[in-house]
């Protein structure tokens, strides 16, 4: 029995090993001096708050009996757990309760492979626009039909995250955000940020919530000498010796559009025998590409990389900016085509910078406040905010979230 004892506390602790301890602030409006219900709603949003200095996706879950909060379960992710959660300090300031959490948050050990688990968000079109993916070094392509490869991939790309039907992706494969491709994603103005400058920027003129992007690391034949085109070199090859593999690496990147900061990371490679012409491999994911074997590992690769980034969005909360704030009415830069309607409840955010980190990524802080969406048009919303956007200093550039 002893063992037994012992062996299960164990476990719990190879569970919690890393776990750490922070703190949540959360604010809500008390309604019809019901305190219970305030303070309830504000633990939710100072939950909200630790997920998002997690950036994970939150799910909780409170029961109020009599007015009074009987059980409260919350899970970050399908393997992030909250522990121990308590409210350590609570004051008001007129109708506006202010609570701190405190809670253990580690990675617990019987996850499900680092899924999450997906909440409101899942179900709206986050907007995405994808860039180009320069090749790093041009001269490994050796044929005319590759030479387009930077800018054929992500077009690939953009079409199966267009079949997915869970995004709204928008194309800008001409562009390239990387002035150095070697060192990419590493941003020369700050190299201790791994932060690109420039993607803040792009997001704010396509409207987009991410960036997808990426470099093609290596695109070179194992053996540049197996379709030489000399008398020994063809001889070589009718006899069937000679290396003929071609390999392929790519690196995808996403990043979230509000603060530049990197979302999701991996390199994807694979190598298969290539033929230069009469199967479709001289054009790169032309019509016919998939006939020869260089063709169909390199677009196998592709469909990697599209449920790669698909699964890795599903996780991110949707936002969208506050384009107007008149009196209570709130006008949103996401409408029909994401999938919001009327009646839908967002969470809103300040975006906040300071004086000594101008360029470092804005502090988003809870508002307090829901918008409740009550006009939805194709590409803009509008709601109210129940109180006047002024006292609660709502402005424009702030963010509407569904988690």
């Amino acid at each position: 029995m002893t063992r037994i004892v012992l062996f299960f506390m164990l476990m719990i602790g190879s569970a919690w090993a890393s776990a750490a301890v922070l703190e949540g602030v959360g604010h809500a409006n008390i309604r019809e001096n019901n305190l219970d219900e305030a303070r309830a709603e504000a633990r939710q949003a100072a939950m909200r708050d630790l997920a998002l200095q997690y950036r994970a996706q939150i799910s909780t879950q409170d029961t109020v009996e009599n007015g009074q909060l009987t059980d409260s379960s919350t899970t970050l992710s399908s393997n992030v757990e909250l522990r121990n959660a308590t409210i350590v300090d609570e004051s008001q300031r007129g109708n506006l309760l202010r609570v701190v959490v405190r809670a253990e948050v580690g990675e617990n050990s019987q996850g499900h492979g680092g899924t999450c688990q997906a909440g409101e968000a899942s179900g709206l079109r986050k907007r995405v626009a994808v860039t180009g993916f320069p090749i790093v070094d041009p001269s490994q392509g050796g044929d005319p039909g590759l030479d387009d490869a930077g800018e054929k991939l992500p077009q690939a790309l953009i079409t199966r995250l267009q079949t997915q039907g869970k995004l709204q992706v928008l194309g800008a494969t001409s562009l390239r955000l990387f002035s150095h491709l070697p060192d990419a994603p590493t941003s020369q103005s700050n190299m201790a940020s791994n932060r690109l400058t420039n993607v803040v920027q792009l997001a704010r003129e396509l409207g987009a919530q991410f960036v997808v992007t990426g470099v093609i690391r290596d695109i070179g034949l194992t053996d540049p000498d197996a379709w030489g085109t000399s008398v020994f070199e063809k001889m070589q090859r009718g006899l069937g010796f000679g290396d003929k593999t071609r390999r392929f690496e790519a690196e995808v990147m996403v990043f979230d559009g509000f603060s530049g900061s990197p979302v999701f990371r991996k390199r994807f490679e694979t190598s298969a025998n290539w033929t230069p012409r009469g199967s479709g491999t001289a054009g790169f994911a032309s019509a016919g590409f998939e006939n020869s074997e260089w063709g169909r590992a390199v677009s196998g690769v592709i469909d990697e990389m599209s449920a790669a980034v698909g699964s890795a969005l599903n996780c991110q909360p949707f936002m969208t900016r506050i384009t107007r704030v008149t009196g209570d009415k709130v006008t949103l830069a996401s409408g029909a085509t994401a999938g919001l309607r009327p009646g839908d409840q967002m969470n809103v955010y300040r975006s906040q910078r300071y004086f000594d980190s101008l360029e470092g990524t804005p502090e988003l802080a809870d508002a307090g406040v829901m918008i409740t969406l009550d006009s939805v048009h194709p590409d803009f919303s509008t709601g109210r905010i129940g109180t006047i956007g002024q006292q609660v200093n709502i402005q424009r550039d702030d963010l509407a979230i569904i988690w």
